[in-house]
This record gives C-alpha cells, structure tokens and sequence, in this order.
C-alpha cells in the first residue's frame, strides 16, 4: 500500500507538471459541446433531447487525449522498467495508473458536464441524474483506456490504434449513461442503467488492471 500511495504522488505531481493535458481535454470537452448548437440549431427541445447524448461522446473522446502520455512517457525514458521493478505487481501499476487518469482527467470532465449540460438546455433536474452516471462512466473509461494504453505500448501507430480498441469496449458505458438521462427525462426510474454502469465498473476494476499488467510485462520484456 505504501508502494501504491507513492506511486500514485508521483503520478499526480507529474499531472500537475503537465497541467496543460488536463486543460487540453477539459477544452476539447466544452468546445466539442459546443459545436452542436452551431450545427443543429438553437432550439431548446432539440438540444435538451440530446444533451445527454452529446455531453457522454464528449466526454469519452476527452478522456482519450492524455492516454498516450499514460505508458508512453514511462516507456520512452526507462522508467517504466523500473516501475516494474518497484515491489508492485503490474495490475497494481496499471490500477494505480488509472486511478491517476481518473484523477487528473475523469474528475475535471466531470465538473465541467454539469455546465456544459446546462449549456445545452438539459433539464435541470435531469443534471444530477447525468453526473450519477458520469461518476461510474467516468472511472470505467479511465480503467478501459489504461487497458487500451497498455496494450498498444510500443506498437507502430499506437496511438490510432488505441481509439479503435477503446471506443467498441466503452460502448456500453455510453448506452447505459444516456438511457439513465433518458428514462429520468421521461418520468421512469433511472435506476437499473445506473446499477448497469456499476455492473460495468465492478467487471472493469479487477479485470482491466490484470489484463493491462500483463500487456506492461509483455512490453517490457
């Protein structure tokens, strides 16, 4: 444990360092939002029906654009190596890695998704709803995309490899985080796409760390 907590301090001071990735997602995510009224029209009904929608494909794509950086830096300089060497299994590193990911990526995202979907003109009391989902989806994501990450470590065009493995894994996050927002938006109870999210991350958070150690010992080795 005290391995893991250092790990995740240095993790979290070399987000800090590299502030502008963080600002970077956090922009894309409100920018990309942004562009759907310009395309679609201001009408409040039209937005309002697929805020929802466009505030979870927002915010995957956001979460792609630090993952690069999450072995690749590592993998470049040596450190990684000793990473593995550390005392810590490879899912600890992974799992650490991605709560790091969530921390520096998912947790701002999530933030901004409240205004962002006032923004587009979601119901205000839809808004909690959204953000209940976002918090599980958010975490899944980051899990998912630590998988992807490892995976393509080292790969020639890895990182156009890596949306391509992460996008059909995240699919059901989407589906499941829209249709909470919806069902609410229609009178129902939002509650089993909400347990489904769960269901998801609980499957996500010992199976994407194992898998992604392993994928961390193939590329150093």
């Amino acid at each position: 444990m005290t391995a893991a907590l250092a790990l995740l301090r240095r993790e979290l001071r070399l987000s800090l360092r590299h502030g502008a990735d963080t600002l970077a997602a956090v922009l894309f995510f409100v920018l990309a939002g942004a562009l759907f009224p310009l395309a679609i029209g201001p009408a409040p009904e039209t937005l309002g029906r697929i805020a929802p929608g466009i505030v979870w494909v927002c915010a995957l794509l956001a979460a792609l654009l630090p993952l690069d950086r999450l072995f690749g830096a590592d993998f470049e300089d040596g450190s990684l190596d000793q990473l593995m060497l550390g005392g810590l299994p490879p899912g600890a590193v992974a799992g650490v890695k991605a709560v790091a990911h969530w921390l520096g990526t998912g947790l701002p995202l999530l933030l901004a998704a409240g205004p962002l979907a006032v923004m587009l003109q979601l119901d205000p009391a839809n808004v909690p709803v959204l953000l209940a989902g976002l918090l599980p989806g958010t975490l899944a994501l980051s899990l998912l995309g630590t998988l992807g990450a490892a995976v393509v470590l080292g790969a020639r065009r890895g990182g156009v490899l890596l949306p391509l493995l992460v996008l059909p894994l995240a699919m059901p996050v989407l589906i499941f985080g829209t249709a909470a927002v919806e069902a609410a938006g229609s009178g129902l109870t939002p509650r089993p796409h909400l347990l489904l999210l769960l269901a998801v991350l609980a499957g996500a958070l010992p199976l994407c760390p194992l898998a992604a150690g392993a994928a961390l010992r193939g590329a150093v080795e």
